[in-house]
């Protein structure tokens, strides 16, 4: 995202907050320089406390209302990303400081800069307060908090409580299945190789390697490891809660059954789905591109998703319905952290989990990640198999509703994925809303437009056909558009964990020549400090970089865990 000019961050920022509503705010300047004395309920730190109280979501600083223009913030000095978010947890009474984070932007052309404050949905049973008063959102208005939201929130299970992480008392090892521990050893001998206890794991009784891995707690099996690991006959343990993904086959009226032990039983469910060869025909090859109809590693993500997120206390199934062209995926509970286009750019890292206990087992098996990259590769994979991108679009407050393709809709798309690897994903994303008749932002509808993406007049755009013309150019457009983040962000880590450590002019060499031609010198030096900075921040792959020494003498190592 670094790197971009005032005019693609605005195109960019419209993409991602497309307009303002319950989880959205926009601000300029003036109103985050007089958040502490502002009027209540037209300051910041109002705006933050109405949504949180509602389900979470973002506040654009530096822009422009309406319209989004990069206006930037002033008087950094006094201000800084660090120092709001200090601020806004000492203003806002029961504020979640897990999950609330200031992320800084700064325009490539104009080094005008913009703050996106990451907003935590409210800690469960108590309402947040901006200065002794409770706010929430209605649209995009803010008012005080009426008492049937009140008493929601005061409804609302407590902060603390993890479903997955009880213990089951009557639960023994018996009532676990004996392979799937066998299983549950191999994945977490491999996962952690390199420890130095690794050599002692193959000696382990199975009570230390189930406390080990997670699973249970001074010995006593949780919910956990009766999902992940349990006999079918056991479940019964887990009553009233339904633990259970049930596959469908509408087309046929065929339906199956899986309960326990998830670890082995979502392979099962993977192979119910029908998956034979589809061949793509790019218009500029001879050949065709034959591959599955669906990767079986995106299957195997959305139903570890849907196993690691699922709200169990509403007592019912994880659905998995298959259909000619598409698989939907159906689990009870709306996003817990944040929605799925926040994950896209694979920056995003979530800050809580409805079931942290079971999450943290899944992770031990490497079932799931906890980074946030699970969206984004299952985007990137599909992306790199040509076919329509997945998506959230069926998903409300109650449930999340993947859908999944397994063959084209349009082939102009699909061609024109073959033909452009270089196209950047948020292009990407607006070809798929495109193909799928779903709704552009007049901002995206100009930049494919320019680029000869789309044709057809609003609302009825399609995608250009006229993939051959866009091909000649492809190097071109690398050379000035540049390589993602993710790229760069890998490049550097790898240099870090070569060299351990590293002195701060020998990035800045190392990169000077990879960024693009695009940028002038002064822009490149921003990116490679705005690369530097998420890197310390945010990190990638769970690893993040911090400065010893300063001045001349500053290097920069990784952060050990």
């Amino acid at each position: 995202m670094s790197g971009m000019t005032a005019h693609e961050l605005q195109a960019w920022l419209r993409s991602q907050f497309p307009k303002e509503d319950e989880r959205n705010e926009w601000k300029g300047w003036r109103s985050l320089k007089h958040h502490v004395s502002g009027q209540q309920g037209d300051d910041v730190v109002s705006y933050v406390a109405g949504i949180s109280n509602m389900e979470g979501g973002a506040l654009v600083l530096g822009v422009e209302d309406k319209t989004l223009k990069v206006t930037g913030i002033a008087d950094v000095h006094t201000y800084t990303p660090e120092s709001l978010k200090f601020q806004l947890t000492q203003l806002c009474s029961d504020l979640p400081s897990e999950g609330l984070a200031v992320q800084e932007l700064i325009a490539a052309d104009t080094q005008a800069r913009v703050w996106i404050v990451q907003i935590p949905k409210h800690a469960p049973r108590r309402p947040v307060r901006a200065k002794g008063k409770a706010w929430q959102r209605i649209g995009d208005s803010l008012f005080e908090l009426r008492p049937d939201r009140l008493e929601r929130i005061l409804s609302e299970p407590l902060a603390n409580f993890d479903w997955s992480a009880v213990v089951v008392p009557q639960a023994r090892i018996p009532d676990l299945y004996p392979q799937a521990i066998e299983v549950a050893r191999k994945k977490f001998a491999d996962r952690n190789a390199t420890k130095p206890w690794a050599g002692e794991i193959a000696a382990w009784s199975d009570a230390t390697f189930l406390n080990k891995a997670r699973l249970a707690v001074n010995g006593e099996l949780t919910r956990t490891a009766l999902l992940l690991l349990g006999r079918s006959e056991s479940v019964h343990l887990l009553s009233p809660h339904v633990a259970e993904i049930s596959w469908k086959l509408p087309d046929e009226r065929a339906v199956e059954h899986f309960g326990p032990p998830f670890l082995l039983n979502t392979t099962e469910v993977l192979k119910r789905i029908r998956n034979p060869n589809i061949k793509l025909f790019p218009a500029t090859r001879l050949l065709a591109e034959e591959m599955p109809k669906y990767d079986t590693r995106v299957i195997l993500e959305a139903l570890h998703n849907c196993v690691a997120h699922q709200d169990y206390e509403r007592c019912a199934r994880i659905i998995v319905e298959e259909h000619r062209g598409h698989v939907i995926f159906r689990s009870e509970g709306g996003f817990f952290d944040g929605q799925p286009e926040q994950y896209l750019a694979g920056v995003r890292m979530p800050g809580r989990y409805r079931n942290k206990f079971l999450a943290a087992a899944m992770v031990e098996l490497d079932m799931i990640d906890t980074a946030g990259f699970g969206i984004y590769e299952m985007f990137n994979k599909q992306r790199r198999r040509f076919l329509p991108l997945p998506d959230y679009e069926q998903s409300d407050a109650s449930h999340v509703v993947l859908k999944i393709y397994g063959q084209a809709i349009d082939e102009n798309y699909s061609q024109l994925l073959m033909e452009r690897s270089d196209l950047p994903l948020e292009q990407v994303l607006w070809l798929d809303r495109v193909q799928k008749k779903q709704k552009i932002s007049d901002i995206q509808t100009k930049e494919l437009r320019q680029a000869k993406l789309i044709e057809g007049r609003k609302p009825n755009f399609f995608v250009s056909a006229h993939v051959a013309d866009a091909t000649d150019t492809r190097a071109e457009y690398t050379r000035n558009k540049g390589l993602d983040d993710h790229y760069y962000k890998t490049l550097i880590l790898q240099h870090i964990q070569k060299f351990k450590s590293v002195p701060a002019p020998e990035i800045r060499d190392l990169f000077l020549d990879k960024l693009p031609d695009s940028l002038s010198a002064t822009q490149k030096q921003a990116k490679i400090k705005n690369l530097l900075a998420a890197l310390r921040v945010t990190g990638l792959d769970g690893l993040r970089i911090t400065t010893t020494g300063s001045g001349k003498g500053a290097r920069w190592e990784i952060v050990r865990p």
